[in-house]
């Protein structure tokens, strides 16, 4: 596929290096010459500067006949002019463009063909907000994705101390009787492991669980004595995500937001109802201790800086908050902190990356998450067709050629969920959970739900 992503910063550098991975034809477009320089130099994709939304500039890039355009410059005008420059005049046939301010966002009819011609608008405010607020809900976990318009769960956790730690797989069920539950892989020191019967659930391993939403905590707390949950949650940095994340808590959750400018957080105690705002200098001890962080159960740092972002996290976790996040965008700082006294850094890249790969895909997924910094993949597909043009449809998923690190771990029939049985006979319109422990192997499950005119 020929890709050209307009604006190489975090996002899109990093977008560019993860589609590079699967053949895909890549023109990265910046005003930036020496980042330009920097990726070229790494990775084997075509750079031109030049401004994204200029009709001359994209035709250098290619965009006559380009399957995809990718907006995602630090500002939202110029990716939605760029999109309409390029189906106006390229009549390019898929536009994705991330749009930052909420105030856009508000009014859906702005992204249609006789307005701004934008197929699918991303937003990493609000991807972050929801990451966020589901890993406030399950406390304990590392990673939650919902599926099913939140009928499943997948959960990523380290294992503590719980009646399964040091046990088998197949004691699972004996210890969750009556709750079905897909344990699809263990994390051990950083390795993925496929999972046999004998597989010992090591205390430190990590296991990645997909399961109907009632029963995630039951089966999280068999493998660690569950947290108190969270009551108390501190955030620090007020712009468009720190807001969002507070408006999402504050009628569940007792919040406080610290914001530095004073004009900003006037405008945070005006619009949140429930929230206390308080200005002041994000990674201040002296604020922290006096507004009692050893009594926050969530520690939040969510401002545009990624250095103020580490040193208030690591401050709140040795003052003594339970549990600490911290939003970096810069994926060296991601990897030097992540596993260290920050419990959770959360990456906007890699959610951004999961929504842009949702439209990427052939077949109908209606869902992509990334995994494990982009070396797995979660996917919600749906079935179409039947046994003569499909290659799913009527079929039972044990007979499904799937390669062994493509799992099927749940099946959603309208209200009805079914976790890892591998006898169900699949159906049209069914939602299938895949789980992907190779991302390299994405082109034969695409070509497994491909629908054919005839299939035989």
């Amino acid at each position: 596929m020929k890709i050209i992503i307009l604006g190489a910063g975090q996002v899109g550098g990093t977008l560019a290096e993860n589609l590079l991975q699967e053949n895909n034809d890549i023109t990265l477009v910046d005003l930036n010459a020496e980042r330009l320089r920097y990726l070229e130099s790494r990775m084997d994709i075509r750079t031109i500067v030049g401004p994204a939304a200029h009709p001359d500039i994209l035709r250098q890039a290619g965009a006559e006949d380009a399957d995809m355009v990718i907006a995602v410059t630090s500002n939202d005008e110029t990716n939605m002019i760029a999109c309409q420059v390029a189906y106006i005049i390229f009549s390019t046939p898929t536009k994705i463009a991330r749009i930052r301010s909420p105030r856009y966002l508000a009014y859906k009819e702005l992204f249609d063909k006789k307005a701004i011609p934008i197929d699918f608008c991303i937003s990493p405010e609000q991807q972050v907000t929801q990451n966020v607020r589901l890993l406030i809900d399950y406390p304990g976990a590392l990673q939650v994705v919902d599926f099913a318009e939140g009928a499943i769960k997948l959960v990523v956790m380290r294992i503590t101390d719980g009646p399964l730690a040091g046990k088998t797989l197949a004691d699972v069920a004996d210890y969750l009787p009556g709750i079905s539950v897909c344990i699809a892989a263990l994390f051990h020191q950083g390795e993925a492991k496929l999972l046999t019967k004998d597989t010992v659930f090591a205390k430190n391993d990590e296991i990645l669980f997909v399961a109907a939403t009632p029963a995630v905590l039951d089966i999280m707390g068999a493998f660690r004595t569950l947290d108190v949950l969270n009551r108390r949650v501190m955030i620090a940095g007020g712009g468009h995500i720190g807001k969002g994340l507070a408006e999402s808590l504050e009628q569940d959750y007792q919040v406080k937001i610290i914001e530095h400018n004073a004009e900003r957080a006037q405008h945070l105690s005006e619009n949140l109802t429930n929230s206390i705002v308080l200005k002041g200098d994000i990674a201040d001890k002296d604020l922290l201790v006096s507004e009692d962080v050893e009594n926050v159960d969530v520690f939040c740092a969510v401002s545009n800086d990624d250095e103020a972002n580490i040193i208030s996290a690591l401050q709140a976790k040795r003052l003594g908050a339970q549990q600490v996040m911290s939003l970096i965008t810069r994926t060296a700082y991601v990897d030097l902190i992540e596993g260290g006294q920050i419990d959770i850094v959360i990456s906007p890249q890699l959610l951004t990356i999961g929504t842009i790969l949702t439209h990427l895909r052939r077949g109908d997924f209606i869902g992509v998450n990334t995994l494990r910094r982009g070396t797995a993949e979660a996917i919600e597909a749906i079935t179409h067709g039947n046994s003569q043009t499909s290659k799913v449809v009527g079929r039972k998923i044990a007979e499904l050629k799937l390669p062994k690190e493509v799992r099927v771990c749940a099946v959603v029939r309208g209200n009805k969920v079914m976790i890892d049985q591998d006898e169900v006979v699949i159906e049209s319109e069914d939602h299938l959970i895949l789980l992907l422990l190779d991302r390299r192997r994405i082109q034969a499950v695409e070509e497994l739900f491909q629908v054919a005119v005839t299939f035989v």
